[in-house]
């Protein structure tokens, strides 16, 4: 049985290039990279080195915009998640549910696995 992230018209002898496939799944545990490269980025700095839970997948690819903006993306394509940080790891205060959780998509290269 094919896995959610392959196509169905895959055939075995092709590998696919990088940015084909999406490198984290729905329900996998990711966090937010933590970093402050110079420029104007997408990812709200409240959000950086936050843990997250990726609820979708976005299709179609899309071009790394960040890079594009800066004239060095050369056209390559990667996946943005949207994915769900519970509302009391954003705000240690936070007098909501302990469920509710913050909805954001992110691209693929602002986000890391995280083990176990």
């Amino acid at each position: 049985m094919k896995s959610a992230h392959e196509p169905m018209n895959k055939i075995d002898s092709v590998v696919p290039a990088l940015g084909e496939l999406p490198i984290f799944a729905i329900g996998q545990s990711v966090k937010v990279s933590d970093r402050a490269p110079v420029g104007h980025y997408r990812v709200p700095t409240y959000l950086r080195g936050k843990t997250a839970i990726v609820e979708a997948i976005m299709e179609p690819k899309a071009v790394n915009n960040e890079e594009e903006a800066f004239g060095r993306n050369a056209g390559a394509v990667r996946h943005y998640y949207r994915v769900a940080i519970p509302m009391t790891s954003i705000w240690t205060e936070y007098a909501g549910s302990p469920d509710d959780s913050l909805r954001i998509e992110v691209f693929e290269t602002w986000l890391e696995g995280v083990s176990g």
